[in-house]
């Protein structure tokens, strides 16, 4: 009984945290000091059954890569267990998508300044069972700090 009255404080808890914008709408993040960065959103939203999520990594003033910075993202869901590492996907923004056995996990990578596409196939890690309908967190770290989250719709 604790767990379903657990689940509905944190899916109140993220609905008070809800962006502004419609959803399927980026919004805009700010930098938050050395080594910011943030998620720009997912596409498609909401998904069936992958998805790519765009996320940058360093403030304006990086340019060209300048700076590396070490970054990992991770999605959780309503009960903020994490579910799945994503991967890199090709290494900059706007890329075809590259095969799944050649993209790395987003743990502990160091990155350059820059636009990046992650990816995630709708898989929970370790049992590569298909994910339950639901909305899920992405949360992304630079430099061990907490940088940005956002939320993504997982549609069956």
């Amino acid at each position: 009984m604790f767990h379903r009255w657990a689940a509905l404080v944190l899916v109140l808890a993220l609905c008070a945290m809800s962006p502004k914008n419609a959803a399927g709408q980026t919004q805009s993040q700010q930098p938050r000091g050395h080594g910011a960065g943030g998620i720009g959103g997912n596409y498609p939203n909401p998904f069936n059954p992958d998805t790519h999520i765009l996320f940058t990594v360093g403030d304006p003033s990086c340019t060209g890569g300048s700076e590396q910075h070490v970054v990992s993202m991770r999605i959780l869901n309503v009960l903020a267990q994490p579910v799945v590492t994503p991967r890199l996907e090709g290494g900059v923004a706007n890329t075809t998508s590259v095969p799944q056995s050649m993209q790395v996990p987003i743990s502990n990578l160091t990155l350059g300044c820059g636009s990046y596409s992650a990816y995630w196939d709708g898989k929970i890690a370790r049992t590569g069972r298909e994910a339950a309908s639901g909305v899920y967190a992405v949360q992304l770290f630079v430099d061990n700090v907490l940088v940005s989250t956002t939320k993504i719709y997982y549609a069956k």
